[in-house]
C-alpha cells in the first residue's frame, strides 16, 4: 500500500502521517485495494516507476505544507500578504518532532534530512523510516486494539520451519519424479509441491501449514521474517496466502534487518511482551530468546539434508514426509494455543495490559520434563563449563534440575557412551539412560518423550 496515495490530503491535523499509519494497521484483507496489488508488482520490479513515486512523494509534502497555511481567513483588516507572513512564521516557530520520513522528507512538515534516525520500515512502504518515539507510540496503540481482540503476534520464519526449497539443479536422480507430471505421487503432492521455473526453484509447503495458519489467524496477528531475499519471501508468502489473508504487507525480508545476519523485533511493530517467534534457527535471535519457539527442521529435499550435513536420506528421496496429524506444526499449533489461553485467561481478570506472553511460554516449556533430574556424561569438551553449554540450559528452560554428580535423586543420565562411570551407574541403578537426542526430541515436541526411543548405543568397534 502506497503511503503517498493513501495520506489523507483534506485534513488539517498536523499528524497526517501518524493517522495514517494509524489506518494502514488496521488494513484487512476485506479492504485490499486495486493500489495494493500494484504496490506488490512494484517491488518485485524495484526498478520501475521511480520517477513517479518520486513525484508523489513531493507532492505529499507540497499539500503537508500548504496544509499548515490554508486555514480560515481571520476576521481583521490585514492584507492577505500579512496574514500569510504570520502564519509562515507560526510554522516555522512550530518545531516539529519528525515522525517518520518517505524519500528523506519529513511527512509531517516537509523538512528534507540527510541524516535520519529512527529504524527503516521499507516492507511497508519504501524509504520510510520511523522515529524511535513514533515506533513507540504505534506499538502501543497497535497494542491495545490488539488486547481488545484477545490475540497476540506471531513472527514466522520460511525456510525449514513452513516449507523447503530447493533449486532444479540440485534435484537428486531419486528426486526426478518430482519433476514427472505423470507419476502417480502428483496426486498426493497436489497443493503442496510447487514449480517455479522464473526462479528456477521448486518449494514444498509443510505438511499441515494451511490448517495451522488458519487457525493461528484466529488467535494471532502474524508476520513473515525470513532471511531470504524480498522477491524470494514475496513468492513464498503468494504460495502460503494467495489471498493475502494473513500476512498482507506484514512481510520482513533480509534487507529490512538491521543487524548483520541476526533478526530483531525492532522491525516489527508489535510490542515484544506479546510477540512469540516460530523459528528453525535460534542463533539468529540472540535477543529475542524468550520469545523463541525452536521448530524442528523440515528437510524435504535432498539439499536441506546437505546443507545441515545430515547423512540419512531427506524425506523427498524416500518418498515420505511428515505426518499431517501429528508432526511439527500440529505440535506447535497446540502450544501456540495454550500460551494464547494462558495469557487472556478470564480469571486473571480483564486487565491484560501488565502481561506478558514470554512468561507463559516459559511456564508451558518448564512442564515438558518437570521432575527430571539429569546428570551429563560424556556430553561436554573437557573442561567445558558444564552450566555453560546449550544442552544443560535447555533441560533448565524444559523444568529439569541439572547435576555434575549422581545420586539417588537423579533420574536420567545422559550420555554418547554406554562404557562411562555415570552410565554404567545409571544401568546398575536401574536409571534411564538416554543419548541427547531424548532431551532435543522433549524440546521440540513439547512433551517427555519415551526413553527406550533414545538409547544409548555401545561404540565400542571390534577390530
Amino acid at each position: 500500500m502506497s503511503i503517498v496515495d493513501d495520506s489523507p490530503v483534506n485534513s488539517s491535523s498536523s499528524d497526517d502521517f501518524a493517522a495514517f499509519l494509524d489506518a494502514e494497521l488496521d488494513s484487512t484483507s476485506d479492504t485490499i485495494s486495486q493500489h495494493d496489488e500494484e504496490e506488490e508488482e512494484e517491488e518485485k520490479e524495484p526498478d520501475d516507476d521511480h520517477e513517479d513515486e518520486d513525484e508523489e512523494t513531493i507532492s505529499l509534502v507540497e499539500r503537508t505544507k500548504r496544509r499548515k497555511i490554508n486555514v480560515e481567513e481571520p476576521n481583521v483588516s490585514a492584507s492577505h500578504i500579512d496574514q500569510t507572513k504570520v502564519l509562515e512564521s507560526s510554522v516555522k516557530d512550530d518545531i516539529c518532532t519528525h515522525p517518520g520520513f518517505l524519500g528523506g522528507m519529513c511527512i509531517k512538515c516537509g523538512e528534507k534530512k540527510e541524516n535520519q534516525s529512527g529504524v527503516a520500515f521499507g516492507y511497508i512502504h519504501k524509504e520510510l523510516r520511523l522515529s524511535d518515539d513514533e515506533v513507540a507510540r504505534l506499538r502501543d496503540r497497535d497494542l491495545k486494539h490488539l488486547l481488545r481482540h484477545k490475540k497476540l503476534y506471531l513472527v514466522l520464519d520460511l525456510d525449514h520451519t513452513l516449507l523447503n526449497s530447493t533449486r532444479f539443479s540440485d534435484i537428486t536422480q531419486e528426486e526426478g519424479y518430482l519433476m514427472n507430471p505423470d507419476d502417480p505421487i502428483q496426486d498426493t503432492l497436489k497443493g503442496s509441491l510447487f514449480k517455479l521455473p522464473f526462479m528456477n526453484m521448486v518449494t514444498k509447503l509443510r505438511p499441515f501449514v494451511h490448517t495451522f495458519l488458519k487457525e493461528a489467524s484466529n488467535l494471532f496477528e502474524m508476520y513473515i521474517y525470513t532471511m531470504g531475499e524480498r522477491a524470494y519471501a514475496l513468492e513464498m508468502a503468494n504460495l502460503l496466502d494467495p489471498g493475502r489473508v494473513y500476512f498482507d504487507s506484514k512481510i520482513i525480508a533480509q534487507g529490512d534487518c538491521t543487524t548483520k545476519h541476526q533478526k530483531g523485533l525492532d522491525v516489527v511493530l508489535g510490542q515484544e511482551s506479546a510477540v512469540l517467534i516460530l523459528d528453525d534457527t535460534e542463533h539468529v535471535w540472540v535477543k529475542h530468546k524468550d520469545n523463541l519457539i525452536s521448530m524442528e527442521r523440515y528437510h524435504f529435499f535432498a539439499s536441506s539434508c546437505k546443507q545441515f550435513g545430515y547423512k540419512a536420506k531427506s524425506l523427498s528421496e524416500l518418498r515420505s514426509d511428515e505426518s499431517d496429524t501429528g508432526g511439527a506444526l500440529v505440535t506447535v499449533l497446540k502450544v501456540l494455543k495454550r500460551v494464547h489461553s494462558m495469557f487472556y485467561d478470564p480469571e486473571l481478570g480483564e486487565n491484560f495490559a501488565g502481561r506478558d506472553a514470554r512468561q507463559m511460554l516459559r511456564v508451558v516449556r518448564s512442564e515438558v520434563l518437570k521432575g527430571c533430574k539429569v546428570v551429563f556424561s560424556r556430553v561436554f569438551p573437557t573442561k567445558f563449563q558444564a552450566e555453560n553449554h546449550h544442552l544443560w540450559m535447555l533441560a533448565e528452560r524444559l523444568g529439569a534440575t541439572c547435576s555434575t554428580e549422581v545420586d539417588s535423586s537423579v533420574t536420567h543420565v545422559i550420555s554418547t557412551d554406554i562404557g562411562t562411570e555415570k552410565s554404567r551407574w545409571a544401568i546398575q541403578q536401574n536409571k534411564f539412560l538416554v543419548e541427547p537426542r531424548w532431551l532435543e526430541a522433549s524440546n521440540f515436541l513439547w512433551q517427555r518423550e519415551p526413553e527406550e526411543k533414545y538409547p544409548v548405543k555401545d561404540t565400542k568397534v571390534n577390530h
